[in-house]
């Protein structure tokens, strides 16, 4: 089934689920984060229909995110390996399996723990941070136009800062 596409939002969430926010992809990522590099490793640790990988391999390569590299000069053979653009998705990888541990695997426990190669140290939880280093919660972020946004993002944008003032001023009168 063809997914529609989102663009119409003007949504960077929105433009990145259209590019990786299918299940498979997503796995090939990990993978590649993993360090698997061939098509072949990537059909045996996935279980994935040949087809469907080389589909988002593809999407994935054109994109900038990963580049197919010939195994060595005049080979016929490739890699995948994950660009810069590729490398930056580490953040969100992690957090999503982080996620997942935390809240779909409460009871057989995190089947991959992710540690610092030098220390040997559990990696912290992702999180939030200010400037100055203090972690944030959704309730100390707010939002502002960008340079990319539209009248319609500027007015929702309007409209969100204003439900929250209105939202902080009946919390401030019901606590007095």
């Amino acid at each position: 089934m063809a997914r529609n596409k989102i663009e119409y939002l003007n949504c960077s969430l929105a433009d990145t689920l259209n590019l990786i926010g299918e299940w498979w992809t997503i796995l090939v990522l990990r993978e590649a984060f993993f360090g698997t590099r061939r098509f072949e490793d990537f059909q045996q640790q996935l279980g994935i229909a040949r087809n469907i990988l080389t589909a988002r391999l593809s999407t994935l390569c054109d994109s900038g995110i990963m580049e197919r590299v010939p195994v060595k000069q005049g080979a016929k053979r490739h890699e995948y390996r994950l660009t810069t653009m590729g490398r930056d998705l580490l953040t969100v990888i992690i957090a999503l399996t982080q996620w997942g541990d935390r809240w779909l695997r409460k009871d057989q426990g995190e089947p991959v723990i992710f540690i610092d190669r030098e220390s040997g140290e559990d990696i912290p939880q992702v999180s939030i941070l200010s400037q100055d280093g203090r972690q944030l919660k959704a309730r100390d972020l707010a939002m502002r136009a960008g340079p990319g946004a539209t009248d319609e993002n500027k007015e929702r944008l309007q409209l969100i800062t204003e439900a929250w003032k209105s939202r902080m001023q009946q919390e401030t009168d019901g606590g007095l």
